[in-house]
């Protein structure tokens, strides 16, 4: 019986794991360029932003006005990257954004969750590192008022 059990294990070892054959240089994920287009980091950052409890909208007024307009337009839509603005290198990218909060919140509470929300979306997506999350309360949002949407001729 020991013989059987030796001879299994000289056959076992002997058995060669089949290799396989690489072509070209390094690692396949290594080939290659990926870049990332401004837009989509403002999109991730924007959508990232509005999830956040205690913000009520993005940009100023202004732009808020002008992006009513431009959401009623048939075929516009909704747009992720108001009152966002990035800087994007290879490996780092910079945030700027404008946000209104909703009236009775802690602002620097909702700058922190802010921050938090925005990163973690933007590192986990697109593998850039955030460098700063720069954040400008534009407004506070009262119970009471209306929003700021024009009044349209159209039905």
């Amino acid at each position: 019986m020991t013989d059987m059990t030796q001879s299994n294990t000289e056959v076992e070892s002997s058995v060669q794991p089949r290799k396989t054959t690489r072509r070209g240089g390094g690692d396949a994920a290594t080939r290659g360029r990926t870049t990332i287009a401004d837009g989509v980091v403002e999109k991730i950052a924007g959508l990232a932003a509005r999830d956040v409890l205690g913000v009520h909208a993005m940009g100023s007024g202004l732009s808020r006005t002008f992006g009513a307009v431009r959401d009623r337009v048939p075929g516009g839509s909704k747009s992720a990257t108001r009152g966002v603005k990035v800087e994007v290198g290879e490996v780092q990218t910079a945030l700027d954004l404008e946000i209104v909060v909703d009236y009775g919140v802690s602002i620097s509470d909702v700058a922190r969750a802010v921050r938090e929300n925005v990163v973690a979306a933007v590192e986990r997506m697109t593998g850039l590192e955030v460098v700063e999350v720069n954040i400008a309360v534009s407004d506070v949002k009262l119970p009471d008022e209306e929003e700021e949407e024009p009044e349209t001729r159209l039905q």
